[in-house]
């Protein structure tokens, strides 16, 4: 089966971010770089460091939920938006394991006013789903507050 090439384009983030997941400027951070897809959906490929496991061979339960949760918000990001997590749930569906490639994917579903439905999912390098998300974000004005 012929796959077509993909046309991801990065998305920028400040230099100075000290955000956990994708902060350039946290040294003991995730530093995860997303990519842009045509559909409008975000992609992060990416190879989790044993320094972040659980069990040995594993990533830990609570960095897989970050995993996810940066994913989801990173679709948001990706409209020029900024929100914060209000609700998430997860599936944890297969064992991620550690120092091996895996795929984040994430994408909007729908927006009412300040409030945007997202999902997000991890997958190993066969396409086989080992996490998979669902979140609401409430989007943060400027001025206005949380």
């Amino acid at each position: 089966m012929d796959v077509p090439p993909e046309n991801l384009i990065p998305i920028a983030h400040k230099a100075q971010s000290r955000c956990f997941g994708c902060g350039p400027a946290n040294d003991t951070g995730l530093h995860l770089d997303f990519l842009l897809a045509e559909d409008g959906s975000v992609v992060c490929l990416v190879t989790v460091s044993e320094r972040f496991e659980g069990p040995a061979g594993y990533v830990h339960g609570g960095i897989i939920a970050t995993l996810l949760d940066e994913t989801m918000s990173k679709s948001v990001r990706a409209r020029g938006l900024t929100a914060m997590t209000r609700q998430m749930e997860i599936d944890y569906l297969r064992p991620v394991h550690s120092a091996t490639p895996i795929r984040l994917e994430g994408r909007l579903l729908r927006s009412e006013g300040r409030k945007h439905w997202t999902e997000a999912r991890i997958l190993d390098a066969r396409g086989h789903v080992l996490a998979s998300a669902k979140g609401l974000f409430i989007e943060i004005r400027t001025g206005h507050g949380i």
